[in-house]
């Protein structure tokens, strides 16, 4: 089972070729993956400030999750509780929270990120 990070979703749902050989296998295969609504979150708020040009609503890109099988992970109290367990290895707090959303759910997160293993969570890229 697998969470995809905001940037592999970006780069899986709209084509990107930044994806590597081994993400993409991930995730064209047969497995369980999982898209935190920090994601969406995180998506949003980059719309929102400039930082992010993509003409999709954040209600169209989850129903596009939900159209390639992909599943919405929503934020419950223990991820939180995990979250302030966390050291200060990395100080994006939507990175944080999929980091915390990993080790409760034991999802391994597809990531470029090399800050994320540090955490002792599972990685693959």
């Amino acid at each position: 089972m697998y969470l995809l990070d905001t940037h592999t979703l970006l780069w899986a749902l709209f084509k990107d070729d930044s994806l590597s050989a081994n993400a993409k296998k991930v995730i064209l295969d047969d497995n369980d993956i999982f898209v935190s609504i920090v994601s969406l979150w995180e998506i949003a708020i980059k719309q929102s400030i400039g930082k992010l040009e993509i003409n999709e609503s954040i209600e169209s890109i989850a129903q596009i999750c939900k159209n390639e099988d992909f599943y919405i992970l929503s934020i419950k109290p223990s991820h939180l509780d995990y979250l302030k367990t966390l050291p200060q290895i990395h100080g994006d707090p939507f990175d944080r929270l999929i980091i915390s959303q990993a080790a409760i759910e034991e999802l391994t997160i597809v990531t470029k990120d090399a800050k994320l293993p540090a955490y002792g969570i599972r990685t693959v890229w």
